[in-house]
């Protein structure tokens, strides 16, 4: 089958493949035998595997482009149009990365990371678990495996993917590896490239999971700062004077109620806190680096609601005032800025630190449709660009994080609506309708009543 040249050939073929999925669609499955019915389910489960290659490969497309584009990075344009989560997006892109083929700076084709597994899964006979499988093998090898070794692997892996389901193969790959590494040994480099810290979403309770792989220093620097200080009687937040220095007295040791886990919680908040705000770490975009919760007065003052974080962290209204009784680096609300000078037309360019703390209660990430960077990460923006006679006023700005503040050179423009927010209005080509930003505004999806889109 000849391969499809031109958007004519490739909206043609669409319109074909929605023709059969209409069709099949159609059919009244309860008339067919069983049989028959299985042979079809098999059948329908390849093209839908081939689709998902056919997926990737447009994807890998697109990862090569300019960000400016196709309108940002691709995982979170991909996001945006395909309405997934932008950490799926990332997901299949690293695996359109290690499935499709590769260029050398010279511009020589090479075949793709897993050349074996590429080739049957455009075949339609992996799924997605399949592939997770083979991928977390090879992420589990040494560095030091002989690269014949590596492929005789991933070839063996490929071949029995298209006979097993993903948990028969996980055995097999499991057996594979013992046979690579039978004494398990792993090098400094090895550890060393597995090493991370992520955060899972903020569950609804407001508590988070995180996901630690510790290298043997990091592991050893905190067992030396738990030992001392989540101690029984140490940093305990139940506790009016809590013990932060010095040894806690035994009276205080037994009256502390708490877990193993939660004094190891305990402790390690206080380290982090006891950092924040101390000059010696310096500025982080012109503010120090503390916390910053925005809030209204109102919340503040009845001690009830919710606060958010710069990170973009949901904090219940009582936690934000324990947190600002800590220390003097906790910034809680402002109300009044009249006094502030929020208000500096063209005297300068670079934003004042009191601007961005006005922003981070705004705006409280970037603000380009559907981007999820939170307002530690982001640029102040002017919406009418500085070089065209734009004022650097409070009104005037807006967050941006990085790659999203250089569409605005590519042919993107802002500008501020009636009720505040800012609208971003794309190139013809990349326009797909939303030009506002909800994410970090959940709660105005909830107000029917107000039109945020503009004209």
């Amino acid at each position: 089958m000849g391969s499809i040249e031109g958007p004519a050939e490739l909206s043609a073929g669409l319109d074909a493949l929605d023709t059969a999925v209409a069709l099949i669609a159609g059919v009244n499955f309860g008339t067919v035998a069983p049989a028959d019915r299985l042979r079809a389910l098999v059948r329908m489960e390849k093209a839908i595997r081939t689709q998902i290659a056919s997926n990737h490969d447009v994807m890998a497309g697109l990862a090569k482009e300019d960000p400016a584009h196709i309108g940002g990075p691709a995982h979170k344009v991909i996001a945006d149009w395909l309405r997934i989560s932008c950490a799926e997006a990332a997901r299949r892109l690293r695996d359109a990365e290690q499935l499709s083929p590769r260029l050398t700076l010279t511009g020589q084709e090479l075949p793709p990371e897993l050349p074996a597994t590429a080739k049957v899964w455009r075949r339609g006979l992996l799924d997605g678990q399949h592939l997770r499988v083979i991928q977390t093998f090879f992420r589990g090898l040494p560095q030091a495996t002989p690269v014949d070794a590596v492929a005789d692997a991933e070839r063996f892996l490929a071949r029995q993917a298209t006979k097993l389901r993903p948990d028969q193969l996980e055995k097999v790959a499991r057996q594979c590896a013992v046979r690579i590494n039978p004494d398990g040994k792993y090098s400094d480099a090895d550890r060393e490239r597995r090493r991370g810290f992520t955060w899972c979403g903020q569950r609804p309770d407001g508590m988070s999971v995180g996901k630690l792989v510790a290298s043997p220093e990091l592991r050893a620097n905190i067992d030396a700062w738990l030992a001392r200080f989540a101690a029984p009687g140490m940093c305990n937040p139940d506790d009016e004077t809590a013990c932060v220095t010095g040894e806690p007295d035994e009276d205080r040791a037994r009256r502390d109620s708490r877990s193993h886990a939660q004094r190891q919680h305990d402790a390690l908040n206080a380290l982090v806190r006891g950092q924040l705000g101390d000059p010696k770490l310096g500025v982080h975009n012109g503010l120090p680096v503390t916390v910053i919760v925005s809030t209204t007065l109102q919340e503040l003052t009845s001690g009830a609601g919710l606060a958010v974080t710069g990170g973009g962290t949901v904090v219940p209204m009582r936690e934000v005032i324990r947190m600002a009784s800590h220390a003097y680096h906790y910034l809680t609300v402002f109300d009044e800025h009249s006094g502030r000078p929020l208000y500096l037309g063209r005297t300068r360019r670079i934003a004042s630190p009191d601007q961005r703390i006005v922003l981070y209660a705004k705006d409280r990430g970037c603000t380009h449709p559907g981007c999820d960077a939170p307002g530690y990460w982001c640029e102040v923006h002017h919406v009418d660009e500085w070089a065209t006679g734009g004022r650097t006023d409070a009104d005037q700005l807006t967050f941006a994080c990085p790659p999203h503040h250089k569409l605005v050179e590519m042919g993107w423009k802002t500008r501020k609506l009636p009720n505040g927010r800012t609208e971003w209005i794309p190139p013809p080509r990349l326009d797909r309708g939303a030009r506002t930003n909800d994410y970090h505004h959940p709660e105005r999806l909830f107000d029917d009543g107000e039109d945020d889109e503009g004209p």
